[in-house]
């Protein structure tokens, strides 16, 4: 998954201004206890990082 691919969906499940602040400031446990941005500055790539924030948040099968 593309980066760009990544934020589109986030944008498209949270919104702009809440997926921004959701990827600041919420951790989450299965990237390590570290929010989506530290994970992906970490070089986890894009396509975990969705999966653990479709985990994290439940998100229905059509948006994984």
């Amino acid at each position: 998954m593309r980066l760009s691919h990544f934020w589109e969906r986030m944008h498209e499940q949270f919104g702009e201004a809440y997926a921004e602040s959701l990827a600041r400031d919420h951790v989450i446990e299965a990237l390590g206890s570290r929010t989506v941005e530290q994970a992906l500055a970490d070089g986890i790539g894009a396509k975990e990082v969705w999966r653990a924030v479709c985990e994290e948040f439940d998100l229905p099968a059509a948006a994984r």
